[in-house]
């Protein structure tokens, strides 16, 4: 469904995209940011799962400031390979690159953000930095950021199972964010990764969808 694109950055870098556009006018445009595993088959295919429920998804390539095409699997060295990666990016470049890719696909509309883990941060970031809708799964290092003002509405999805994402961390998001929709479900880190059995969990994945869904046809929806 999707295609490759090249995206011109803020610092006139070119780095990677994928983007995937639905069939007919889309409701808007959504930027997909990866959890550290680069634009690997898992974001693609979320991409296309936005596309196909009708709107223009952009997931851009962050990771290609340090080296280009960075597809990564989901083991302990190439764990290690990513966390090392975001590190050198950072938050402020990868904003950088939302707003860029925000910018690119603007004539579909309406534009939020969603992302996963790393990206789960960086899409809270651009609620609060660039007045964006964002929709946030299980991003352990949000609560680094609770004190920014949110400029846009947010939305947050958490694993009741999730090590790293500790219950008094998510209570921690409803204190600071009482107006904003906070769900947990019965899983773990990662549980909408369906191509990871070891951490997909169907149910959840259907319900958090739905929501963010939900989430982006009141805020971005071009009716």
């Amino acid at each position: 469904m999707g295609e490759r694109i090249n995206l011109n950055t803020s610092g006139m870098q070119c780095i990677g995209a994928y983007l995937a556009k639905p069939e007919g006018k889309p409701k808007g445009g959504i930027v997909v940011v990866q959890e550290i595993f680069g634009v690997n088959p898992h974001i693609r295919s979320v991409a296309d799962t936005f596309a196909a429920h009708g709107y223009t998804a952009i997931a851009p390539a962050f990771f290609d400031h340090v080296e280009t095409g960075v597809e990564l699997r989901y083991d302990p060295a190439d764990f290690k390979k990513g966390i090392a990666l975001v590190g050198e990016i950072g938050f402020d470049r990868a904003i950088e690159d939302v707003a860029s890719a925000a910018q690119s696909i603007q004539s579909a509309g309406k534009i939020g953000v969603v992302g996963y883990c790393w990206g789960g941060s960086v899409a809270l970031l651009a609620a609060t930095r660039l007045g964006l809708p964002a929709v946030s799964y299980y991003g352990a290092r949000n609560v680094n950021f609770l004190d920014e003002k949110l400029r846009a509405a947010a939305q947050f999805h958490f694993g009741e199972r999730d090590t790293s994402i500790p219950p008094e961390a998510v209570q921690r998001h409803r204190d600071a964010l009482p107006n904003m929709e906070i769900y947990t479900y019965p899983a773990g880190h990662a549980f909408n990764r369906d191509i990871d059995p070891s951490h997909y969990d169907a149910a959840s994945a259907k319900l958090a969808l739905q929501r963010a869904l939900a989430f982006f046809d009141r805020h971005l929806g071009n009716s």
